[in-house]
């Protein structure tokens, strides 16, 4: 029985499309990643939450893209789109049967709820990271926070029923040590003091312990929400094996809602048909965007309360430069989340989460292009042990 819930969540390399996802996914990381570091420091404009907000609140333009882009392409109308949505998050949040799910009604109390929560436990892991980035050194918050993968496993093989394999956590080890010999391989006295004779400023980081366990909760988190959307908010695909029900149980928003339901057993086939109905990726974004919109309308709160305590002042961006940079970030914040979460959903958070990790290696290449570091060995070294991580979670994924 074991060895059958193994098989129902192991994860699928899936189509090409998967993998245009995946691609797309790590370069747009390294473009946020480049754009944020050129805006906080070229530029001047550090109003890191302010940055979050803005990003996070840009997710809602996942979904309208996504509905456009279908609508312009294919022969899909709204209203067969948008019913077909509607069906199987019903279908999800209630436990009824997918077939009769069009003649339920929406469960917005409860779809509300679980949205709540997703932004909570998505917006907790990245809040801490930018205050971490305050007392830590970026070395340690850089390398604590990709052990996230790590943890993405363990949730993984509690959760999701999963049995230990000496090759995947050997793969989820041998990235994690391919990231700290990257960070932390030719972080020498010497290259301080290099920086300083060159007249760079060594920003000196007021509590690093302090810091690093702020990264540690936040990594721990993180993977507990790649593991927990898997779980509970991702639908079965049809570029992964066929999920038992009871893999993918209904979030109830309390337990007299839950007393108040009647819990019927759908039939996998069925459920298979109304989610074989959707066009790739457009459930992930669905609720993607509505994290953004969550975001948008709940987050401005503690936006206005760093104003007033003078903790982080509200200032919109001085000049045009600036603003373009800014929507820039926004543009790449929109691609990777919402092919994150739609790679979550087919290759589950193990690989998602190894996977990555290569974002480290494009951005020592990004890099290294425009001359911000040198070629090292550790580098080298690192970026081929991610490489031959995720390349061994690939392989084991036929």
């Amino acid at each position: 029985m074991a060895a059958e819930r193994e098989s129902t969540v192991a994860p699928r390399l899936g189509g090409k499309t998967a993998v245009v996802t995946f691609v797309a996914v790590i370069f747009a990381f390294v473009g946020e990643t480049q754009l944020t570091q050129y805006v906080q420091t070229t530029l001047g404009y550090q109003h890191s939450f302010f940055l979050f907000y803005v990003v996070h609140s840009s997710f809602a333009l996942s979904f309208p893209l996504h509905l456009g882009y279908l609508l312009l392409t294919t022969y899909h109308s709204p209203r067969t789109l948008m019913s077909g949505l509607f069906s199987v998050i019903t279908a999800q949040l209630t436990s009824h049967d997918p077939r009769i799910a069009n003649t339920s009604p929406f469960p917005l109390s409860r779809f509300l709820v679980v949205i709540l929560i997703m932004t909570a436990v998505y917006s907790i892991p990245a809040l801490l990271w930018f205050i971490a980035v305050v007392y830590a050194p970026v070395t340690d918050v850089t390398a604590i926070w990709n052990t996230n993968a790590f943890f993405a496993y363990v949730f993984s093989v509690k959760l999701l029923n999963l049995k230990w394999s000496l090759i995947r956590i050997c793969a989820v080890c041998l990235a994690i040590v391919g990231v700290l010999t990257i960070v932390y391989g030719d972080s020498t006295p010497s290259s301080t003091t290099a920086a300083v004779a060159r007249g760079m400023t060594v920003a000196q980081t007021p509590a690093p312990l302090f810091g690093d366990i702020l990264t540690l909760v936040a990594s721990v988190i993180y993977g507990l929400y790649q593991v927990l959307y898997k779980k509970y908010a991702a639908l079965p695909s049809d570029l992964e094996p066929a999920v038992e029900p009871t893999q993918y149980t209904p979030i109830l928003a309390s337990a007299e809602q839950a007393s108040d339901e009647e819990m019927v057993s759908s039939p996998l086939g069925a459920s298979n048909q109304v989610t074989h109905s959707l066009p790739f990726g457009l459930h992930p974004n669905f609720l993607t965007a509505s994290i953004g919109l969550c975001t948008l309308f709940v987050l401005w709160i503690p936006l206005t309360v760093l104003h007033y305590y003078g903790i982080e002042e509200f200032a919109l961006p001085s000049n045009m430069v600036t603003f373009i940079a800014i929507a820039g970030i926004c543009a790449t914040g929109v691609i990777f989340n919402a092919g994150f979460m739609i790679l979550l959903g087919v290759w589950g958070p193990i690989v998602t989460s190894v996977g990555s990790l290569l974002t480290i290696v494009l951005t020592l290449i990004s890099d290294l292009m425009i001359g911000s570091v040198g070629l090292t060995a550790g580098g080298i070294l690192g970026a081929g042990m991610i490489v031959g991580a995720f390349a061994v979670l690939a392989y084991d994924m036929f």
